[in-house]
């Protein structure tokens, strides 16, 4: 009875994609492993750690980020992105040449010494602690969180988050204004939630609660990006508030926003 069943799902099956019964069950089988292959559009990472104190007055240095391993120019276009966001952060020594982490590594280093060296009642050493976490990935896009904190002195150290965008259709790095069919309309909806969000009347101006825009206009955040739950919107502390209260996140449902977006997404 079983096999009778089996077999009645198996003609089923062809019927419905209409190849001929005759194909047989081991081309069947390369039929579903090819297009299993074709849905699987995930990349491949490896974690890059890297655990770095130089010498015993060096500042402590943490690294953990997601390597790209395809082999594929895509992957050396989102490996050297990555790379080029550590060297921002870590690059202190504006008369050194650095093009690669390791060198920014020193260049962070050396920034503290020389400091050192000039005021010797310097309290506390610098730190870095940077982590890279892929938090969004489907067959067009894909979107990788940075999440840094430096300390370079002073009463206290500076978080941020910066996301990185990438299409992989075409291969290459997002702009933000890449990421909508027009910007504009989609800054005007992202105003009506911000406002929302933050209890600000409509009828008053966008700094009303105590907010820091510039010239008292709302403006979209320097960073943009894809989650599982939707797009979201971030203001790292100072940009458009004081440090103490914190980064800013509106977070906007796929449902809502999928009419202002360039690219297709999952929801």
């Amino acid at each position: 009875m079983y096999r009778y069943l089996w077999k009645r799902t198996i003609l089923a099956f062809f019927t419905a994609i209409r190849i001929p019964m005759k194909v047989g069950i081991p081309h069947l089988l390369l039929f579903l492993l090819l297009v299993g292959c074709k849905k699987d559009h995930k990349l491949t990472f490896e974690p890059l750690v890297l655990d770095k104190k130089d010498c015993a007055d060096c500042p402590e240095v943490s690294i953990n980020l997601p390597k790209a391993l395809d082999g594929t120019k895509f992957a050396q276009t989102i490996n050297g992105a990555i790379e080029e966001e550590i060297i921002s952060l870590l690059h202190f020594d504006d008369g050194m040449d650095v093009s690669t982490i390791d060198s920014a590594i020193v260049s962070f280093n050396k920034g503290y010494l020389e400091l050192k060296n000039a005021f010797a009642d310097e309290p506390a050493g610098w730190e870095a602690d940077i982590k890279g976490e892929l938090v969004y990935e489907d067959a067009a896009l894909l979107t990788i969180e940075l999440n840094s904190y430096i300390f370079t002195g002073g009463a206290h150290g500076y978080s941020s988050k910066r996301f990185l965008n990438f299409d992989k259709k075409k291969g290459k790095e997002l702009e933000n204004w890449q990421l909508f069919k027009n910007q504009e309309d989609f800054e005007q909806f992202a105003e009506v939630k911000f406002r929302e969000q933050e209890a600000i009347p409509s009828d008053k101006s966008i700094n009303h609660t105590g907010l820091m825009f510039e010239r008292d206009s709302f403006h979209l955040p320097e960073n943009i990006g894809f989650t599982e739950e939707g797009v979201k919107l971030l203001y790292n502390p100072y940009e458009v508030a004081a440090y103490a209260d914190g980064p800013i996140v509106l977070m906007l449902p796929f449902k809502e926003v999928k009419p202002y977006l360039a690219a297709k997404v999952k929801s």
